[in-house]
Parts: C-alpha cells; structure tokens; sequence
C-alpha cells in the first residue's frame, strides 16, 4: 500500500469546493485578461452568471432564496478570486448588499425581494466617499438627486441601494432604485490598479422615482435596530450585519486567490533554472518563503472560517448577534486579509523580476489583491481603533 504524505487529507475541513459556480469557473478565467485590458467584465459571462444560482444564496427561503451558509458562500467567492479579481469583486458585492436589502427593508417589501430573487437581479450600492443623494416628495414617492460614490458592479446591475437625505425629514434614509430608470446615469469613474473590471462607478441620479413603501429609516446605529427581539425580520440571518458577512467573505477571497497563486508559483518553480545554471529548488530561501507562505495562509483561512461557522450556528439557534460577534466577525476577516496579504508579499520575492516576466498570472492577481486591505470595511485602521475602543470600555464610534 502506497501511503500519499504530501496531499493534506479534508476530513473535518470547514472550506471546501464551490459548488454553483462551478460549471462556470473555465468561463471565467478565460476572460479574466481581456476583462483587464478593457476594464469590462464578458457580458455573455454577466447574462451566464445572472442565470446561475449564485444569485439566489443569500436570500431566505420566504423571498425564493437557497438560504445557503455563510460558509457556502465563501467557498463560491473563494473559488472565483483567483480566477477574475473583477468578478469576484462584482459577486462579493451583490451577494452581500442583498443581505442590506432584506434587512434593512424587511418583511413589508418582502414580495418586492422575492420578485427580485427570482429574476436574479443583480443589485449594488454606491455610498462611497463623495456621495451625496436628496429627495423631495412628489405625490407617494421620493425623486431622488444626486450622486453615490464606488457603486462597484452597478454597470452589471438591475438594482441599486441608496442613502439619502429627504426634505424636511430628519435622519438618513434607504431606499432601492431601478437603475433601469430614466434619470440614472452610470459615470464610469473607476481607474484604480486593482479589480480593474468592478464597474466601481459613480451613479448619478436625476430626478429618479422611488415608492414611499420603499423607503425606510437608516439610523446610524442600525446593528442595534436588527438585534432588537421587536424588530421584525424576514428571516434570523438577516440580524446579522451585512457588512460583517462582507468583511468575512473579503477574507474568504483573499485566502483563495493567495492559495492559487502559492500552488502555481510552487509548481513553477519545480523547473526553473536561476542564474548559472543554479535550480531554483536548490535555493533553501525558496523552501524557508514557501513554507512561511503556506504557514501564514493555513493561519488566515482557519481564522476567517473559524467566524463564519460560528455564524451560521448562531443563525441556525436563531441567536441575535452581539456587538462583540460583530467585531469578532469583522476581526477574523480582517486578520485572513492582512495574513494573505503577507503571503502575496512573499510570493512575489520568491517569483522574483523572472517570474513576472514569464507570462504568469501572478502580476494581475498581485494588484486584484489590493483592492482587499484598502476596502474600508475590512480596513485594518477602522477595525483595530473600534476593538481599542471596546478594550478601554468606550463606547463604539462606527457609523455601519
């Protein structure tokens, strides 16, 4: 009998393979580079994707969802970021904003959501830096004007979230627009190094109607409005704060897209000839980067998982979250991001000025991966001065 030692056996592994994606994974790294160059996402892969059950995870059975696991989530993400970062980005976004859509307009607008599911609309939000949305009454409805910022998949999209400020009310609102609409117009104003096919786009509103139904309160402070036992839900998952599933799920993709690139980069290397006819496998500063490489990613992934199963129990015992599971949410996705981002460091020393001449995809996955440490959700300088503030027992400052 043969005994296989360097294959790690998956018996009790939380992440695994991604499963409604799959059929759809070749299509999407055959157009990763082209989707590069032209800053565009395939639109035969969009209209491929739309037709695909990945757009129905994050919804509750009550609104015509799968009600798939944060977990099973992750491993789709994970599955795609290594092949287009710009896909991945688009997915991410979706797949969380839904969740600030059943959330935040709940069970009244609970037909208007399962309408949206079963067309498997796409739906982005722009509230980046720079926004700046209005509204005036206009016999019941809201004409919304203005502009939201860093909307990222909003060229792809059906459907985009809104915070506005409405005329003579006080506090912020929500609401969600067709983006189909006349008045809307997408600017696109996304030039960044990193996930350069995202559509992180400005969206510009004109005058563009929204049904008063439609539009609910957005307080600062919403995490304490869904963890309130009064305040009705569609279903227990969406207590959970949206913006810590995206923290958690940005650090599913960074672990996936890091692995990918550590594997390709091993078995690159198995052949390559440095200088002098010296093998690159006979270099041990090879051995010591790779091996810290995969030390540190085995770390971050059993960190973020370690999160997202601990919240998929807490959803299943219908157990509101706390502040503390929040920051250990966004904490743990923080930690996968900031690890992987260490390994990537690693990986392009090994690859060395060779390694990204010779026509790998390591350079193009280098600058996707960093658009994840820069994302403010999962920013290490707004999470770690948050968890200061809990240490020193004062009160949280974070306006999501």
């Amino acid at each position: 009998m043969t005994i296989e030692t360097l294959t790690p056996s998956t018996t009790g592994q939380v992440h695994g393979k991604a499963s409604f994606i799959e059929p759809l994974l070749v299509d999407i790294a055959a157009q990763a580079s082209e989707a590069d160059k032209t800053r565009t996402i395939s639109p035969s892969l969009v209209a491929a994707i739309k037709q695909n059950d990945i757009m129905r995870m994050p919804a509750s059975r009550e609104i015509s969802g799968l009600e798939a696991s944060v977990v099973a989530i992750a491993n789709e993400l994970r599955a795609i970021a290594p092949l287009c970062g710009s896909t991945a980005w688009c997915l991410w976004n979706h797949l969380c904003v839904f969740h600030l859509y059943a959330a935040a307009l709940g069970p009244a607008n609970a037909a208007f959501l399962s309408g949206m599911i079963s067309r498997r609309e796409w739906v982005c939000f722009g509230a980046g830096a720079s926004s700046q949305v209005s509204a005036i009454d206009a016999a019941g409805k809201v004409l919304l004007r203005g502009v939201a910022a860093f909307a990222s998949g909003c060229r792809y999209a059906e459907w985009g979230g809104v915070a506005f400020a409405r005329e003579g009310v006080k506090g912020g609102l929500f609401t969600v627009v067709d983006l189909r609409s006349p008045g809307v117009h997408i600017r696109p104003t996304w030039n960044g190094s990193a996930v350069r096919a995202s559509a992180t786009d400005h969206i510009n509103y004109d005058g563009v109607p929204a049904p008063l139904e439609r539009v609910v309160p957005w307080p600062p402070k919403h995490r304490a409005l869904l963890r309130r036992p009064d305040h009705l839900v569609i279903n227990p998952r969406y207590r959970e704060d949206w913006v810590a599933l995206s923290v958690m799920w940005l650090g599913a993709m960074a672990t996936g897209l890091a692995q990918a690139c550590l594997n390709d980069l091993a078995f690159s290397l198995r052949d390559r000839i440095a200088i002098f006819e010296n093998k690159l496998l006979d270099k041990p500063t090879i051995h010591l980067n790779l091996g810290r490489a995969q030390a540190l990613l085995s770390a971050a992934t059993d960190t973020v998982y370690a999160a997202m199963t601990e919240t998929d129990a807490r959803i299943a015992d219908r157990v509101a979250p706390t502040e503390a599971d929040y920051f250990r949410q966004t904490s743990a996705g923080m930690q996968a991001v900031l690890l992987s981002d260490d390994v990537m460091k690693l990986l392009l020393r090994v690859a060395g000025g060779n390694g990204l001449r010779e026509g790998t995809d390591l350079e193009r996955r280098f600058r996707d991966f960093q658009a994840m440490p820069l994302h403010i959700n999962g920013h290490v300088d707004r999470i770690t001065e948050q968890l200061g503030r809990i240490a020193l027992g004062l009160e949280s400052t974070n306006p999501f």
